[in-house]
């Protein structure tokens, strides 16, 4: 899995860059077919936000979150691809057994 991050308006330092990596490699236990992310951190004003798209076979997923706290919105975007690559993933698992 090949991880991207940038970013808009906010340094992104070795300690962001390490955190929103081990958060993301979590993400490959549930689905393992993962290409590559795309993860954008921005800040503006009072509000930070962690964007991310999600390369995998077959499609793309696509996830943000805001918070007040730049970590915390890092967990919740990573929170909400976690559902969204399970629910794809169940998915996929059903439509091959013909259910």
């Amino acid at each position: 899995m090949q991880v991207n991050i940038s970013g808009h308006h906010v340094e992104v330092t070795e300690s962001l860059h390490n955190y929103v990596s081990t958060k993301l490699e979590k993400l490959q236990r549930h689905f393992d077919q993962i290409g590559n992310v795309q993860v954008t951190l921005s800040v503006e004003k009072e509000r930070q936000k962690a964007e991310a798209s999600v390369n995998i076979k077959g499609g793309q997923v696509h996830a943000d979150a805001v918070h007040e706290d730049l970590y915390a919105a890092i967990d919740l975007m990573n929170d909400k691809l976690d559902r969204q690559l399970i629910k794809r993933k169940e998915k996929n698992v059903a439509h091959k057994q013909g259910n």
